[in-house]
């Protein structure tokens, strides 16, 4: 690596454009465009500081950095990932000696005056690991799942721990979605998320008064049964133990629902109802509420926002500034976000069936599932789809860890496929 880095090859111009005709352009430009548009967001919701100023000069930084990750062969993270990935265990260790609170938990450390939060660089590491995982070991039997499971488990845990729930999600999405590529069948998957689906089913029955739902526990479990006797090798024994483990779910679920911190039950509960609390945990959704509804079809304006100028949307420049650019840009600024955010997802797609090897493909998929996940939760947590978590909106909502990591995952991306196998119609 560092003789590639003190090659004249390096500050060779001709090859530079050479090289920049087999980057995925479309995939760049639309990151930017979505860049750009948060900067925007964040300026208008943030005026008085200089928040959007750090965020345009942090975007700078990161796409050099991306731009010059993306001309390294991205196959030398298949003999780096485990130095990556130990060194994000290591300072995951260190949030919990050392970690700054904020909102109820200890996610970032001090590093050289700066905040940093590992969690945001351990699911690149993640990614790395279980793509180099499954690339010498693909998925033939259910047991080998285990091997990717081990993988994230030391990270996972540490980030739950923390305890950032969301962020835990979005680890147990990225698994997901490289596992079925990597040759896990749906079923499989189905059966390993079960349990937890069985809990949240008998969750809402004990502590809401829709017990109706313990019928749908009952019918998931039933479901989970004959999905076990039918997909799984030991047919009996596995209907038997997925079975158990549902029926279990509930009374574990309930355990789990104890160790939440209070203002992540309330998270949950204020998500069936909002107007439970309007002026406490329900206040963030309703406020998200009006100011999307507010912004009708063009929207108010730029810096016009009545709900975001205001105030009324509390973390309108990180977790909820969807809800601002919905307000001030209208439904076209929404639509023109979801549709950037769908050219990159299928940018993504398109590289991982391009890649020229199975580590290339899996990375990508990671790092899609990545993103479609957190824009999802994001998204449909500022219109009332999910329960509110505190996941950024990729490339748009404020953060430098954030920014940082998805922009190094684009240059991984960049790298994969300026290596493709072979060129797409669409490329």
């Amino acid at each position: 690596m560092m003789s590639f880095l003190g090659s004249r090859h390096w500050l060779n111009w001709k090859q530079w454009r050479k090289d920049w005709k087999d980057f995925d352009g479309i995939l760049l430009l639309t990151v930017m465009a979505l860049n750009a548009i948060g900067i925007l967001a964040i300026y208008s919701t943030r005026q008085d500081s200089s928040f959007w100023l750090q965020q345009a000069i942090m975007s700078c930084l990161c796409l050099v950095l991306a731009l010059f990750v993306a001309r390294i062969d991205y196959q030398i993270w298949l003999k780096w990932h485990w130095f990556v990935y130990g060194i994000c265990v290591a300072l995951l260790v260190a949030v919990i000696f050392v970690g700054v609170t904020g909102g109820g938990a200890a996610r970032w450390i001090n590093l050289v005056g700066f905040k940093v939060q590992p969690s945001e660089f351990a699911k690149l590491s993640v990614i790395l690991t279980a793509a180099a995982v499954l690339h010498r070991w693909p998925i033939r039997y259910f047991s080998q799942i285990g091997l990717v499971a081990l993988a994230i488990a030391p990270p996972w845990l540490l980030i739950f721990l923390q305890p950032d729930l969301g962020t835990a999600l979005i680890f147990i999405a990225i698994a997901i979605g490289m596992l079925y590529w990597g040759g896990a069948r749906f079923s499989w998957l189905l059966l390993l998320s079960s349990p937890a689906i069985a809990a949240i089913f008998y969750g809402i029955y004990a502590n809401t008064e829709a017990k109706w739902m313990l019928w749908g526990w009952l019918g998931w479990v039933a479901l989970v049964c004959v999905l076990a006797a039918w997909h799984l090798p030991w047919r009996r024994f596995g209907a038997f133990a997925f079975t158990v483990l549902n029926l279990l779910a509930g009374v574990l679920g309930q355990i789990a629902w104890g160790i939440l911190k209070p203002y992540q039950r309330q998270r949950l509960l204020i998500f069936m109802d909002p107007s439970q609390d309007p002026l406490g945990a329900g206040y963030h959704l309703i406020q998200s509420r009006i100011a999307i509804g507010a912004g009708g079809l063009w929207g108010r304006g730029i810096a016009q926002g009545t709900q975001t100028q205001l105030d009324f949307i509390p973390e309108q420049h990180t977790d909820f500034i969807f809800a601002a650019i919905g307000e001030e840009l209208g439904f076209i600024g929404a639509i023109a976000v979801l549709s950037l955010i769908w050219i990159v997802c299928f940018r993504l797609i398109l590289i991982a069936q391009n890649a020229k090897d199975d580590f290339g493909a899996l990375v990508a998929i990671g790092v899609f599932s990545m993103i479609l996940f957190q824009s999802m939760v994001n998204i449909g947590m500022t219109i009332g789809l999910m329960p509110i978590t505190g996941l950024p909106l990729p490339f748009v909502s404020y953060g430098r860890s954030a920014l940082l990591t998805n922009y190094l995952a684009l240059g991984i991306v960049e790298s994969i496929a300026k290596h493709r196998q072979r060129s797409s119609f669409f490329t």
